[in-house]
């Protein structure tokens, strides 16, 4: 048929998208969404014309980039909510999520900004808000979370403390593990005598991380 792309150019096609697909995974991870397109081209071995040919705006690539991720969430908040102890479901969310925004720059950015036209992106932050709200609502009906909390002061609270991941895993990888933890003590109902996961920051280190926020506002 006259105008139908031949086999090989199909085959190219795919190739390159592939090829963007990859690059800009890692260049998100290194530098956050946003990481200037022309890298990511120039890393998958590209044009910039076939960059926008396949991804016609940054949404449309985070969205790719970030899809089976935002699935991967997903899925731990459908297996946090179907826990029958509400304070182990929402922990070990929480805790998944964390991870998730510690390993990878750009998740922590998609998930802790409000980014626009990624469609993904719009359906799990609905679900993280049902996920949290739900699971906080049944701690308290438990008795496990104080009934003072609601979901706004949480949600609220996750998100400052995700924007710090980023400058706190230049300390240590799972320097965030602690501050998480202290979060969920106050959420108890009734205290309980646990010890602060991992290692606290040194003086340099807090000093580091403090310097590294600077630099995200500045940014």
């Amino acid at each position: 048929m006259v105008g139908e792309p031949s086999p090989v150019r199909r085959r190219d096609a795919r190739r390159n998208r592939g090829l963007l697909v990859e690059a800009a995974r890692e260049v998100f991870a290194e530098q956050g969404l946003d990481a200037p397109l022309d890298e990511i081209a120039r890393r998958a071995g590209v044009g910039n014309a076939t960059l926008y040919r396949h991804f016609p705006s940054r949404a449309a690539l985070v969205d790719e980039v970030f899809r089976d991720a935002l699935t991967e969430t997903t899925a731990a908040g459908e297996r946090a909510r179907g826990a029958e102890d509400a304070w182990a479901g929402l922990t070990e969310y929480l805790r998944a999520v964390f991870a998730g925004l510690a390993a990878d720059r750009g998740t922590n950015d998609l998930m802790t900004t409000g980014l626009k036209g990624v469609t993904s992106l719009e359906a799990i932050h609905v679900h993280h808000r049902e996920t949290v709200g739900g699971l906080l609502r049944r701690g308290q009906e438990q008795g496990v979370i104080r009934p003072d909390v609601t979901t706004e002061d949480l949600l609220f609270a996750l998100a400052a403390l995700g924007r710090a991941v980023p400058a706190l895993t230049t300390a240590a990888a799972d320097a965030w593990r602690r501050p998480l933890a202290l979060l969920l003590d106050g959420l108890r109902a009734r205290p309980v005598a646990s010890g602060l996961p991992g290692a606290a920051l040194t003086e340099a280190q807090l000093g580091q991380v403090l310097l590294d926020l600077g630099s995200q506002r500045r940014g």
